[in-house]
């Protein structure tokens, strides 16, 4: 729709401005004629241009001189028109809007409230557009997508490449690997609270509650051999100690497990960089060896890590070990 809205209004200006520009150009060239001194094929005197005596008016057929035939472009010339002689007539149409656009019309209307339970569907309403504009930074935290993303930029760092792959790619293969890992939790969360939300079968307030219970117990999931950042967000806050993972407030589970992301994320950075690291120390002593100071080491270096990385499958291997980290 945008394109087509896009695509209408060039065409629009593009209709607009051509008749101004011929109009401009006949004008160039009519003036340049008159300035040379050509008389012109017709038309009337200027207003205020006094007579020549002994020069016959422009209207006026002279003695023993043919008289040329007035074409309909001359004509319109001579009359005022827009177009001067030789000058082809132009039109411009608007096309017409088409009958059905395929565009929904959507109506919202506001008036007061009626009873508290408009009062509290409006509150309700408005708590979801909360909760949907903040949806990019839960998939981020409270998703696997936190791990994968800094892992695959660790890779690229490790291997001294600066731009490739690009941010960009990187971030969609964590993106399409997050929906596999989670999908078995949005299928959880669609089967439990959207659809029967959909349906009328429960309210916003259930919806939530059913929707958190999955992502609760894959968070809780990724911490259960590593419960220490639980315990220190519970100790900030003055909590008691938990039994179980119900004991566990949802605002004390969120930022433990996005200490545990971070935390895993940069533990297999540093196993990723060690074999890298040994290839740049191997091949500075020996470029130190030959006495070239100069020569960058991370430029003959870079080759080797490619090759070392493509010959033990690296992305196999990478995102073998990087789904079997969540289960």
């Amino acid at each position: 729709m945008g394109r087509l809205i896009f695509y209408t209004g060039v065409i629009f200006l593009f209709l607009a401005v051509t008749p101004a520009v011929i109009n401009a150009q006949s004008s160039t060239a009519g003036g340049a004629s008159n300035t040379s001194g050509a008389p012109a094929a017709s038309g009337a005197p200027a207003p205020g241009t006094p007579a020549v005596p002994g020069i016959p008016a422009p209207n006026m057929p002279t003695p023993n001189m043919p008289q040329i035939p007035r074409t309909p472009a001359a004509s319109g010339a001579a009359s005022g028109g827009p177009f001067p002689g030789r000058a082809t007539q132009g039109t411009a149409g608007i096309p017409a809007a088409q009958a059905n656009t395929g565009v929904p019309f959507i109506d919202l209307t506001i008036r007061n409230p009626q009873s508290g339970q408009e009062v509290a569907f409006s509150l309700q309403l408005l708590l979801l557009l909360t909760v949907l504009s903040l949806a990019p930074s839960i998939f981020i935290l409270m998703t696997s997508f936190l791990r994968i993303s800094i892992v695959l930029d660790f890779v690229r760092r490790s291997l001294s490449l600066q731009q490739v792959p690009p941010t960009q790619v990187l971030m969609g293969i964590s993106v399409f690997m997050t929906l596999f890992i989670m999908w078995p939790t949005f299928n959880t969360i669609y089967e439990r609270s959207f659809r029967p939300l959909a349906e009328g079968q429960i309210n916003v307030e259930q919806a939530y509650r059913e929707a958190e219970a999955p992502l609760r117990i894959f968070m809780y999931s990724q911490m259960q051999s590593r419960p220490e950042n639980i315990r220190l967000f519970m100790a900030m806050r003055g909590l008691d100690r938990p039994n179980t993972l119900a004991d566990v407030p949802t605002y004390v589970l969120i930022p433990a497990f996005i200490l545990n992301e971070l935390t895993v994320a940069f533990k297999i950075g540093i196993l990723l960089f060690i074999p890298f690291i040994v290839i740049d120390m191997v091949v500075a002593s020996a470029l130190m060896s030959m006495g070239m100071i100069m020569l960058p080491p991370v430029m003959i270096s870079m080759p080797f890590k490619l090759i070392l990385f493509i010959l033990v499958d690296g992305w196999g291997l990478l995102t073998d070990q990087l789904v079997r980290s969540f289960m």
